[in-house]
């Protein structure tokens, strides 16, 4: 090779080596483009709201059967945001089916859930819930908004660990479902999505760790309902994003062994 066509060699790596570096720049930037452009269709949906007239306290279950205080906790889906009913809630579901189980308990359902909630709001929800009679078991959803507003996992798994830890102390058998699937959700387009998804993964791992160090239990609600909300449109509620009746449905029925176990457990103390 002659001293010239080396020179030549060389101008043409340093050249492509700029090229590739400039088509990474452009598509970093407008990757975040999409991206930026992505966030602000999905902020500006018209979502579903809190039902006004949905009654956050019932008791489901005959008269006379072994009483059972079922508190939950949370975001929107500690409410029942997307259905009408206090039936098609998840708290309503878990009611039912503790109420028509082996044990057919008669259920006392409250809910001091919060749309909107991140884990840090935890706290000021535990002190309500603590008012008053003593629950026997809670159930707490949260970890979806940590996740779309990109916190700190071990940030959002601290508040949660502490909320059970209080729960847990005052004597209340608690289950927590993880971050479910975000990754499923329709009312956020590709590639946006898929960052939300791997958000709500690292927080429901966070979640894991941190509930049973506190002593809780966990229900991994990614792994055992996200394939179903994956592939039925019909999980979700008109906006995309909450579920539906029949989403809640199957976030119950996957959560029902644990709060069925629970309850036993205080029906032994």
């Amino acid at each position: 090779m002659t001293e010239q066509s080396g020179s030549h060699d060389m101008g043409f790596a340093v050249r492509l080596g700029r090229a590739a570096a400039l088509s990474l720049i452009a598509g970093t930037i407008g990757g975040a483009a999409v991206l930026a452009g992505e966030a602000f269709v999905a902020r500006h949906r018209p979502y579903a709201q809190p039902e006004l007239g949905l009654a956050l306290r019932a008791t489901v279950g005959r008269a006379g059967a072994p009483p059972l205080r079922l508190v939950l906790l949370g975001d929107s889906s500690a409410l029942g945001v997307g259905v009408a009913r206090l039936g098609d809630t998840v708290g309503g579901h878990l009611a039912r089916l503790l109420a028509e189980g082996p044990a057919g308990r008669q259920v006392h359902l409250t809910s001091v859930g919060v749309s909107g909630s991140r884990s840090v709001d935890l706290a000021t929800q535990v002190a309500r819930a603590l008012l008053g009679p003593r629950p026997d078991v809670a159930v707490i959803l949260i970890g979806a908004n940590d996740a779309t507003g990109l916190r700190r996992p071990a940030e959002a798994g601290g508040y949660l660990g502490a909320a059970v830890r209080r729960l847990r102390e005052a004597g209340v058998e608690v289950v927590v479902g993880t971050c479910p699937d975000l990754g499923a959700v329709r009312a956020i387009a590709p590639p946006l999505r898929h960052l939300v998804g791997w958000s709500g993964r690292r927080i429901a791992r966070t979640q894991t760790a941190a509930v049973l160090e506190a002593g809780g239990t966990v229900v991994d609600l990614c792994a055992e309902t996200g394939p179903v909300f994956r592939a039925d449109a019909g999980t979700f509620c008109h906006d995309g994003f909450h579920p539906s009746a029949d989403g809640y449905r199957v976030w119950a029925h996957a959560l029902i062994p644990a709060v069925a176990a629970a309850a036993n457990a205080t029906s032994r103390h």
